[in-house]
Formats: C-alpha cells, structure tokens, sequence
C-alpha cells in the first residue's frame, strides 16, 4: 500500500483509540467512493441537501452512509425529526477524509510532474450570484481545459462570494471567481468578464402597468428595493443609491427573483437571466433613465507547489480563448 494511503488509513482508524473500529485491512475503491459521499453528505448539512451534489437518491445516500458506519462499526451522523448532525467520531472522520484526499491529489499531483501528464481534482468555486449564459469567456475555457486534459476531474461548488475567496486562501479551492476580490499578496487575480444588470419588478408590483415615463424619481425611492452589493455601480445607480428605500435583502439570484416575483418588491437581476421571464410576462425591465448595473468578475488563485500545474494550465486556456 502507498505511504499516503496508509498515514491516511491510520488518521481514520485513530479517530477511535479505545474501539475496535476504522478500516481493517487494505483501502478498497468503495471505501473511498463511500468516503465521498459521507463529505459530501456533511458540507452540505444532510442527506436531502447532498442529493444533487452526488446525484443520487436520498435512499441510496443513506445506504452509502449506512455502509461506511458498518465498515467503520461507528455511527457517524445523528438523523431523523431533530435535524441533521454529525457525531464526535463524524467530525473526526471528517476530518482525517479530508486530509485523506488532500494527500491523495499531492500524489497524484507529483505522479503528473513525473508522467508529463495532467490530472487530479479541480476545485472551482463560484459565488451563488452568478449566472452562466452563451458562450462567455468562462464556459469556453472548460470547454477547452476538460477537452485538452480528459483525465481532469472537474469539482465545480457554489458559495458566497466571501466564501469563494475564504476557499481559495485556505487550499479548499483550486481557485474561484468573485465579484470584489481583496488586494492580497499571495492572492493572484485576473479579470473574467462583465455582467450587465438592471431593475426588475413582478407582474404584480404597480410599476408593471406602468410606463417608463410614468414612473418618477420619487415613485422610483419610494418603492421597496432589494439590497444591492457595493461592489457593483454606476454613475447613475452612485447618484440614487443613498436615496433608494431598502427593505429586504437576498444573497443569491434565485432568492432575490423570488422576493421581485412576489411583486412587493424591486430588484437588480442580470439581464440574461431575466430575458426568458420578461418573455413570460412575470417580470418587467424598469428602464428609468438609463439606470444599469454591471458586475465585473474576477478569477483567483493562490499557487503553492501542488496547484500550480493546474492553475497555470487553466489561466493558459483563459488566455488562449480570451483572444
């Protein structure tokens, strides 16, 4: 057995050093495929949440879940009407599985430098305030980065954007996009590309029947609007920004279309998105006095001797589609 497979066997089974318990014998391909579903089963909070990450059924997550406990002869999760919640020798497992599969992408990653060759896990972190539309610079390039390295397993994850930076500081991603990327010096940032952004309201909101001349400025700041983060601007969102009535916040797309169809309140939404629902009839575009949004998106990486390779090959694409 490889060294990085047995420190990774002994840090699980010493989760448990008054137990007959952890991984008896050789690590087997199952272990490891139970292994991940359990992570993802804990970084998502339960088995229901988990069931689109993994696609999987709930039924066939806690099958998984079950074995593992078996082959570990632990109980790794509490589960049932009190909610979700992973046991000491969960949060242990936890916790040895992740270094488990660090270790094991620093071996595959020397394996790559000596083989000439590419592969591994790439973690790709985005903020939940994104929306991929068409052929943008970003969905060409893992066009071409998965097309030009098959062996490349793609982990793309949603998060927010304070998350996506925090991921890439600590090695949890391999790197991320964000909207407003703090100065760092072991940070390495590129600009992506532009999202442009404008208000919206519901089918239900008076300002639908309404037409652009009809609405004032003072309809405008009167009416209940969704926060706006202050990463994005304008000159002429800066000019009405400290007049607009703020009264409800949502962190991503999806829950701030809710809070706009719900027709109580007014909102920025990228126009992409927004296009098929205005075709629809449930949403309408307030084009008051050119007022407009765009958000510019940033790529992140901080290199260290294992990720290198792989964020010097994924910026090189950036590059070659960006042209």
């Amino acid at each position: 057995m490889h060294p990085t497979m047995e420190t990774a066997l002994s840090r699980i089974s010493s989760s448990f050093p008054n137990r007959t318990t952890g991984f008896q014998g050789r690590i087997a391909e199952v272990d490891l495929r139970l292994l991940r579903v359990f992570t993802a089963v804990a970084e998502h909070g339960g088995f229901a949440a988990a069931e689109v990450a993994l696609g999987k059924s709930k039924s066939a997550v806690s099958i998984d879940i079950s074995s593992l406990e078996k082959r570990l002869n632990t109980t790794l999760c509490h589960r049932g009407r009190s909610g979700f919640a992973l046991t000491p020798s969960g949060e242990s497992v936890l916790d040895a599985t992740r270094k488990l599969f660090d270790d094991i992408d620093s071996f595959q990653k020397r394996l790559n430098e000596a083989s000439g060759t590419l592969s591994g896990r790439f973690r790709l972190y985005l903020p939940d305030t994104i929306q991929i539309h068409g052929e943008t610079v970003l969905v060409r390039a893992i066009e071409r980065f998965t097309v030009h390295y098959p062996d490349i397993y793609m982990d793309v994850r949603s998060a927010t954007p304070r998350e996506v930076e925090f991921a890439v500081l600590n090695g949890s991603a391999t790197m991320g996009i964000t909207l407003y990327p703090h100065q760092r010096p072991e940070m390495q940032t590129t600009p992506l590309f532009q999202e442009a952004a404008s208000l919206y309201c519901g089918q239900r909101h008076p300002f639908f029947s309404m037409t652009d001349e009809d609405i004032t400025r003072a309809d405008l700041t009167a009416a209940r609007m969704i926060e706006v983060s202050d990463a994005t601007t304008s000159p002429r969102w800066d000019e009405l920004r400290s007049e607009m009535n703020f009264s409800a916040a949502a962190d991503n797309i999806d829950s701030r279309t809710l809070l706009i169809l719900s027709g109580v309140y007014i909102g920025f939404l990228p126009d992409l998105f927004a296009e098929p629902m205005v075709a629809e009839g449930r949403l309408r575009r307030i084009a008051f006095d050119g007022l407009a949004l765009t958000n510019s998106f940033y790529l992140l990486a901080r290199p260290s001797q294992d990720s290198e390779p792989m964020t010097a090959a994924f910026r090189s694409v950036l590059n070659e589609v960006s042209r």
